[in-house]
């Protein structure tokens, strides 16, 4: 039996304990659901694996984090490969993870959305009714020691002071949170004082992991949001928790602190405003104040005594009645010289005078043409005899008077050459006065000439 002088530090301890684990076990498969992920600034992952009975805290480091490609998410089914280990400083035991695999969606994640499709088709998360801002009665349902409630006071306390706040204590995790919140809610929504007008109630909590907030994913209790006659905020967990309260509501805020400061306006803000309205309405005032004392002034200017305002209108009148004689006698003077220059363009242009001159350029032209056509026919004449005479001199007939005669075949063509013809075949002989049909006897290709008498020669 070991002695207290034998006894191990706790440090010792941890360490032998580690080195039985690692070596006795080894490296191993593990698989669970997927339950507190958590990623530090420092890259590594922490988190835990779970099954219906027990739960394995495990971590995995950044080196081998970063070949991990299955998304880490609260609720997934996954299986981890490491080997079990002991973190010394605190003695926790855990899975040092090398590798993270998919193993499907954990139970409650996939009744979670089972039971979302379903409701979502039945149409419980159609509410949309706008809330009150800022309710005249605020209804909190949440832990009276959780860390929403004091969230939540300290912004309303900070954003609006006079709001009327009752705090309705129910727990909010657990197997008796669901029904103790839907007790609630039917308590308010029996209450005539409350007006869904001017009161709201808010639903909150602060965050936890899918088990925690379970809860509120409970199918009654979104029943119950959605036919509550008073509007409902719900602000359940962190800003990355949904629940199926979330969707039953109104209203969704990310946390406590956010549905708090939705529910009502800010003070500081709504002082700002009225600050820079009353500034603006001053300014406002003192600008139309001064337009009407202008307006005022423009007036007083023009009023007159209605004496005064005759005189000048007679005296206007008289200057018209001056202006309008001037203008009509300056404008039948300029009519009457107009009238004048009329007559005398008609005087001028009157068309016996033109016809008068006319015919005395007829007259001339006469003359002209009498005189002239003589010499031009005479001219006419002589050109034509010289032209007859060239014509004459360069005519063929004129060859032909002389005793030539031109020898044309059956196609009409001339016939130049002896060598062109063939004996037997008939030509035609245009002569000086006549013509010749003839007949070729013989076709003599010499350039001698016949002798007087020969066939050729017919």
């Amino acid at each position: 039996m070991p002695t207290i002088a034998d006894a191990l530090s706790v440090s010792e301890v941890n360490h032998r304990a580690r080195q039985s684990l690692e070596r006795d076990f080894g490296e191993l498969w593990v698989e669970g659901e997927l339950s507190g992920v958590s990623r530090p600034s420092s890259g590594h992952l922490y988190f835990t694996l779970k099954d219906d009975q027990a739960q394995l805290r495990c971590a995995l480091f950044r080196t081998r984090a970063r070949f991990v490609a299955t998304p880490m998410r609260d609720g997934d089914r996954v299986r981890v490969r490491g080997r079990l280990s002991i973190f010394e400083p605190r003695g926790d035991y855990q899975l040092i993870a090398e590798a993270v695999q998919a193993a499907g969606v954990g139970e409650l994640l996939a009744a979670f959305e089972r039971l979302k499709t379903r409701l979502a088709t039945e149409g419980v998360f159609a509410n949309a009714r706008p809330l009150p801002c800022p309710p005249r009665h605020l209804l909190v349902l949440t832990s009276p020691t959780g860390a929403a409630i004091r969230d939540v006071l300290a912004v309303l306390a900070a954003r609006w002071p006079l709001a009327h706040i009752t705090l309705i204590p129910v727990p909010v995790q657990g197997r008796e949170a669901a029904p103790a919140l839907i007790a609630a809610l039917g308590l308010l929504n029996r209450q005539p004082a409350l007006d869904p007008h001017r009161d709201a109630i808010l639903i909150t909590r602060g965050g936890g992991s899918l088990e925690d907030l379970w809860a509120f994913n409970d199918e009654h209790l979104a029943r119950a949001i959605f036919h509550s006659r008073l509007p409902v905020m719900s602000a359940v967990g962190h800003e990355v928790d949904v629940t199926l309260a979330d969707f039953a509501a109104d209203a969704r805020a990310p946390t406590p602190s956010a549905a708090a400061e939705q529910l009502v306006p800010d003070q500081r803000e709504l002082v700002r405003r009225l600050v820079a309205m009353e500034m603006r309405l001053g300014r406002a005032a003192e600008a139309r104040l001064q337009r009407e004392a202008q307006r005022l002034d423009h007036l007083r200017a023009r009023l007159r005594h209605p004496g005064e305002v005759l005189l000048r209108r007679r005296a206007a009148l008289a200057l018209l009645h001056g202006r309008l004689e001037r203008a009509l006698a300056a404008r039948l003077e300029t009519e009457r010289r107009h009238q004048r220059q009329l007559a005398y363009r008609l005087t001028a242009h009157t068309p016996s005078r033109h016809l008068a001159e006319a015919g005395e350029r007829l007259g001339r032209a006469k003359t002209r043409l009498h005189a002239a056509m003589p010499r031009q026919l005479a001219s006419h004449r002589q050109q034509l005899t010289a032209m007859a005479r060239e014509l004459q001199a360069v005519s063929p007939l004129a060859v032909l008077g002389r005793g030539y005669a031109i020898l044309k075949n059956d196609k009409g063509q001339v016939v130049r050459h002896a060598a062109d013809t063939a004996p037997g075949q008939v030509l035609s002989a245009r002569l000086g006065e006549g013509r010749l049909d003839l007949r070729v006897i013989r076709a003599n290709t010499c350039d001698s000439a016949p002798q007087r008498g020969s066939p050729s020669s017919r």
